[in-house]
Formats: C-alpha cells, structure tokens, sequence
C-alpha cells in the first residue's frame, strides 16, 4: 500500500460513500426497512475499513503499526455493534428506536476510546518540535485536548435545545451515554488539530491526521444528530452517512503514509510556539463568553460550573507542567553550560587543564603575587623520547599514557595546586608555594614519572625535563650578553622562562629539573625561539657562524676531514649553547634552516679549507634526521655543490641523532640518490639515542661517527674496549669507515689504534673554529693522498 494512490482513492470512496446514501434515501422505502439498509451498509463499510487498518499494520513497524492495530481494533467494535443492530432489525423489525441503555450500545464506545489511544500512540511516530519525554508529551497532549474541549462545551452548552435538558433532567443515564459518543468525537477532533498544529511535519505525516480528523467529523455529525433526535425517530440515510463515511476515511488514514520525514529548523521553532499558545486561546475565549454572559444578569448552570471548575483545574494542571519543563529546561541548559565550560577550559584526552585555564589562572597568581605577595612557582614539564612510544606502541598506547602521566602528576601536587596539559607531550604546574616546596614537588613529580608504567601488557618507561621558574626579576646580563631592560613579568613571560629552563635540563642530559635564573646558570634567554625565527632569516646577520673540527688520521696526525658546526652569538642573547638553539630550532621547525646555512657556507669555505691545510679535504655536515625523505634537503644539497663548484665526493652528510628518522623507507630511497651523485653518508653519534646496529643494517652508510660513549677506552678498556672492538669487526666486514669522537687525550688517542680504529676526532686534535683562524698547528705532513682515507 502506497501513498501514490491515496489521491485517487479519496473521490472514489466518496462518490461510493454518496450513492449508497442516495440509494438508501430514494430507492428504499423509510421505516423499518431504511434501518436495515443503514445498518447493513454500516456495519460493511465497518469490516472494511477494519480489514484494512490491520493489513495496512502488517507494512509498518514500531508506533507506525500499533496505532494502525488500535484503530483497527475500535473499527472493530464498533461493527460488531452495527451487525448486533442489524440482526435485531431482522429478529423485531417494528422495536421503537431507543436513545441509549443496551448492552449493545456500548460497543460504539470502543471505537473513540481505541482511537484515543491510537492518537497517542501515532504522535510517538511524528517528530517533536523539542525533545522531551514521551510520558510528558502524551500527559500534555491529552490535557490540552480536554482544557480545549472543555472550553467549547462551555460556549456551546447554551446552544443545545430545551427538549434535550428535560430528556437529559428525566432520563439522565441515557442521555449522558448518547451524549459521550459526540463528546468523546470533539475531543478526537481537537486532539487531531492539536498534533497537526504542534507537530509540523512532511505531507506523509500529516496525511493521516488529516484524514482521522475528517472521520470524527462526519462520526461526530451522524452521532450529535442521533442525541439531538432524543432516540425518537431513527436516523435517515443522509442523517448517518457520516457513519459511512468515517470507517472509510480511517481506512484511508490507515493505508496513506509510509513514514514521516525531518523537520526545518522553522519548523520546529513555529511548531512549539503553537503548542504552547494554543491551548489557552479557547480558555480565554470562553472566559469572555461567561464573563459577558454572567454580566448582562445570565445565570451559570451546574453543569456550567462543573465545566468551569474542569477548566480551571486542567489550566493549572498546564501550568505545572510548564513550571515542571522550565525546571528541567534550565536545570538542562545549567548542565550544558557547565559541560561546555569544561570542554572549553580542559584537555578531552587527561581531563587536566588546558593551556587557556593555565594561563588565567597564572594571570590571577600573578595578580596574588604582585598585590599581596603571595608565593608562586611554574613548572613546564616535556616528556622525554615521547615519539618513540608513538612510533613503537602505537598512538593508542601513547594516549593511555598521556592520561596515566595526568593521574601521577596530579597525585603528585597539592590540592591547590594546578596541573595542566599544555599540548602534546607538555605539561604546566602551578603552585602557589615558597620556594622550598616548589623545587620538593618538582623532584616528586621527576620521581613519580620515572615508575615504570603497564599498558595493555607493555611496560614502558619515560622520564621528563622539567624547567621551575619563580617570579623574580631579571639579573643584570651575564657576560657576553647585551643589556636589556628588565621586563615586566606576565603570564607569557614566566612560561618562556620555563621553558627555557626546560631546555637547561635537556641539554644536561634529560630526566633533571633545571631552575631559570636570568643565565647565571646557563639558562637560555626566554626569548630564544622568537630571536632564532629572526636570526635563521639572515643568518651570518644575526651572529649565525660556521666553525670547523679536524678529523685526523691516527698512525701520522693528517687532517683527512674536517666538520662544519654552527656556532650562534646573538646580538641580544649572547653565545647559544649549540645543544640549545638546535633543541629549540628543532621544536619550532627552524632546523632546516640552519642546516641548509652551514652546507652553503661549508662549501662556500670548501677553498680556504684547502688552502689552510695545503690540500683539498672533506667536509662533514649535519643534517637532522628528521629531515630525512622529506622535500628540500636533496636539492638544498645539489644546489650547494654547484653553486660552488665542489666535488660532490667531497662532501659527508652526517645524520645526526636528535631525532628519530620518521619515514625509512623514504629516507633509504633519498640517501642512495645522494650517493650516486657521489656524497657520501654518515652516522653521528653512534651508540646513543636512535643511530645503532638498526639503523647500520637499514641505512646505506660510508662511515660511522662512534660516541664518546663507546670511545672511552682508557677510562674503562675492558667493558669500553669490548664494544668498540665488535663495532669496528662488524664495520670492517661491511666496508664501513670508523672515525671515533670525543678523543681529548693522547692515552685515548693511542688505545683506539691499537684497538684498530683509524680515524679520530676530538679536542687532542683541536677545538672547533672558524675558517680564517685556521693555523699550520695542525699537522700536514699527511701524504696528499690521504684525503681520500675516509673512501677506502
């Protein structure tokens, strides 16, 4: 059954509808015969219409069918009456027509009362304007239905004829039955407008309403004519066509929709205001009727006044509901609001703080501390190595740490204190504490973050760097810095503090709490991120240099290379630790910048080199890691050659070890184009951080750069020698150069040798420096040959 049919299907039942009733008035003689021709066409059109309604339910689902089965059920009833009446004509064709009071007359009361429910229950199928509980919904609608009816029963209640009060005042059983069926019709009537006005919907869902509320119209017209008759007389064909007609209208409701589409936004907002309004319209207006009635000197009746009383209570009935739904409505907003500004204010992942809390809460600590002295201290804390657990457990993994981190810095702190999530792997507290107790709950936290932490079966381990600043004014410059005038302390200025102070501990080793001091501890200018983004626009203008290291050759002290490191005086800062700038240059993404400097200048210098040491000789230059498959460094590389003019053979990328190679596979593919351009590659720092034996096997290498780690065969030539001998066995047998670092004296300088390692290089051999202080200390008796030492 579909609605397409629906159009034509109306007019036919109609036109059927009116011959029947033609029929019945002009070719069937009146008495007792036009009675049974009504009920027989009456208790047909009942079973149809019933038939119907239940084969239209076995189509839907859900509220859909119920109320299709609760209007077939009603349809039921009622013609089970019709044929009781019509098997009565037959038996006693001459029985006076009565008003009310068989058994047989109470049947017609199941189809308004199955109705009703069906009504409630096909609201549950429609959208609602605003969300609400359907118990609340179905309370409201069914006492809006009644204030309403109520309401034009008082206005119509003088309209009604003498002869029916005084059948009413005789018989008044009889005639409150009789009375119901037109009643309980009005109220259909009013419950049906009232969904159509307050649930604005599709066409499909207003259909249905539309059609049962046309059915207990013409119910309701057959029905008040046969209480206005007083049962005197029976109904003519004409008189009780509206019980032809409303079967077959809810048969059609039954078969006319097959779901219920969205709502507008306009919509819903007109839908609401109407049902909140409506309601009280036919309260108002019988007020004014029995106000200007009882005015002009009327009397109001008891039943009058039991109707008035009625619609008194149910008004106030209305009221509590709407006190009820603003109740919850504001308790609802009040929650909202509250979650929203949680939302707003913290971390979804840990649940901490976020960096907007942070800051207006700093903002009022510092207030406290300005006007009242109160003690105040700023921890910034970043994981240490945080990407490996990413890139090793997985970014599930990383997340339940993220949020067990949360739990024990919290648990670490006071319950005054504040803990935030700042982003990533950074995190803030805030503590309101004299210095002492500051730097005790930053070694609590340290302490708390080394426990290692059980994951889904994995133990991992991690540590932090944290950086502690109190408000203290800056101390005069420290030697070799600029003067610069104090600056005011801000929220903004106590976290670059921090996190300056934060680089200290990186650069010490990791897993340390570093206290700022204005750099009388070392402690970088807070500025440092903001100066290097200026500095690595013109670099030689903002104090960027290239200093060179030699790499010698053990058996005869010949230069056969040199490295080219960045040294960095900033007209402001002063000298920058190297370990700091590149740190920083690598959490602000400034590192490629930087690096494409030095290989320009290095190749740019590549002629003086020659020149100091008699002889052309390579040139190491780092490069970070992760810049490794990514677009720039390979043409950055190419470009510096030629513009130059230098051998690509002479050129050494070294990888440095600060960062974990992001992509391998890409950064594998990149290094042999390099290498078939004739530049050669390094690892740095080997045996520490992220280059080892993984990295040996994986990337396409000419040399290793062993650590001053596993270099220190003199300190420790048992445990020290063991490692450095396997490596220089594994290196041999891949073809592989070893050039050990951190060789500062001759005993180190001479165990190395003998340990087979050719190649050093270190303070024993000089510092770093630049290219036109290079002097002929440095030893040149080397064969000429020997530049190409590090190719063998």
């Amino acid at each position: 059954m579909t609605t397409g049919r629906l159009p034509a299907r109306l007019p036919v039942t109609l036109l059927a509808i009116a011959a029947v009733t033609i029929l019945g008035t002009y070719a069937i003689p009146a008495g007792s015969a036009q009675r049974l021709y009504n009920d027989v066409a009456q208790c047909a059109a009942g079973a149809i219409a019933t038939v119907v309604c239940f084969a239209a339910a076995r189509d839907h689902s859900g509220a859909r069918a119920r109320w299709r089965v609760l209007l077939g059920a009603g349809l039921a009833a009622w013609t089970l009456v019709r044929l009781c009446w019509t098997v009565r004509d037959l038996l006693d064709p001459d029985r006076p027509p009565t008003l009310a009071g068989t058994v047989a007359d109470i049947g017609p009361l199941a189809l308004p009362i199955l109705a009703f429910v069906s009504l409630v229950a096909g609201s549950l199928a429609l959208p609602r304007p605003v969300q609400a509980s359907m118990r609340r919904d179905r309370t409201v609608l069914v006492i809006d239905s009644v204030l309403i009816g109520g309401s034009l029963l008082a206005v119509l209640r003088p309209a009604l004829p003498e002869s029916l009060l005084a059948a009413a005042n005789h018989d008044p059983w009889a005639a409150g039955f009789a009375a119901a069926y037109p009643v309980a019709d009005l109220l259909l009537v009013v419950m049906g407008l009232l969904l159509l006005v307050s649930r604005p919907s599709s066409r499909p869902g207003r259909g249905p309403l539309r059609l049962m509320v046309a059915a207990m119209l013409a119910l309701g017209y057959s029905d008040t004519l046969r209480l206005l008759h007083l049962g005197d007389q029976a109904l003519t064909p004409l008189e009780s066509a509206g019980w032809l007609l409303g079967p077959a209208l809810l048969a059609l409701a039954a078969v006319s929709n097959r779901g219920v589409d969205g709502l507008t936004v306009a919509e819903r907002i007109d839908g609401e205001w109407l049902h909140l309004l409506l309601p009280y319209v036919p309260v108002v207006a019988t007020g004014v009727f029995l106000a200007v009635r009882t005015g002009s000197g009327g009397q109001l009746t008891s039943s009058e006044a039991y109707l008035g009383w009625l619609v008194l209570g149910l008004v106030v009935a209305r009221q509590m509901f709407t006190i009820v739904d603003n109740t919850v409505l504001l308790v609802r907003v009040s929650e909202g609001q509250r979650e929203l500004h949680h939302q707003a204010y913290h971390d979804p992942l840990t649940g901490l703080a976020n960096r907007a809390l942070f800051r207006e809460r700093l903002v009022l600590a510092l207030d406290a501390y300005h006007q009242r002295r109160v003690p105040l201290a700023l921890i910034f804390a970043d994981l240490d190595d945080f990407k490996l657990i990413n890139d090793g457990f997985g970014h599930a993994v990383g997340d339940k740490l993220l949020r067990l981190i949360a739990d024990r810095l919290a648990a670490a702190v006071g319950p005054g204190d504040l803990v935030a999530r700042l982003g990533g792997d950074e995190f803030a507290v805030l503590l309101e504490r004299p210095d002492g107790e500051a730097e005790a709950t930053g070694q609590r936290i340290l302490t708390a973050l080394r426990e290692p932490y059980v994951i889904d079966g994995h133990t991992v381990g991690i540590s932090a760097s944290l950086g502690l600043v109190l408000p203290e004014p800056a101390s005069p410059p420290s030697l070799g810095e600029s003067a610069r005038v104090d600056e005011e302390l801000t929220a903004d200025v106590l976290l670059r503090r921090a996190d300056a102070a934060m680089y200290v501990s990186k650069r010490r080793g990791k897993n340390a709490m570093a206290r700022y001091s204005a750099g009388a501890n070392g402690s970088p200018n807070p500025d440092l991120p903001a100066l290097l983004a200026r500095a690595v626009i013109v670099p030689p203008d903002f104090g960027f240099e290239v200093y060179y290291q030699p790499i010698v050759r053990f058996a005869d002290g010949a230069v056969v290379a040199v490295e080219a490191l960045a040294r960095w005086t900033d007209p402001v800062a002063g000298p920058v630790d190297p370990d700091v700038f590149v740190t920083v240059a690598e959490r602000t993404g400034l590192v490629a910048a930087i690096d494409d400097f030095v290989l320009d200048r290095a190749c740019a210098e590549a002629g003086a080199l020659a020149a100091a040491y008699g002889r052309p000789v390579d040139v190491h230059v780092n490069v970070s890691a992760a810049r490794l498959g990514r677009q720039g460094l390979e043409d950055a590389v190419l470009f510096a050659l030629r513009r130059h003019g230098v051998p690509a053979a002479r050129l050494v990328v070294e990888i440095t070890e600060t960062r974990r190679i992001p992509d391998l596979p890409r950064a594998v593919e990149m290094l042999h184009r390099l290498r078939e351009y004739g530049v050669r590659v390094a690892l740095d720092d080997f045996g520490s951080g992220y280059n080892a034996l993984a990295q040996l096997h994986s990337l396409p290498v000419d040399i290793v750069k062993l650590d001053s780690t596993l270099t220190d065969v003199d300190v420790s030539p048992d445990r020290a020698g063991a490692l450095c001998r396997s490596v220089l066995r594994i290196c041999a047998d891949l073809n592989v150069t070893v050039v050990a670092e951190g060789v500062e004296t001759p005993e180190r300088s001479q165990a190395l040798a003998a340990l087979g390692c050719d190649l050093g290089q270190g303070y024993l051999f000089g510092q770093p420096t630049p290219a036109h202080r290079l002097t002929a200390t440095i030893p040149t008796q080397a064969d000429p040959s020997s530049a190409a030492h590090l190719a063998s």
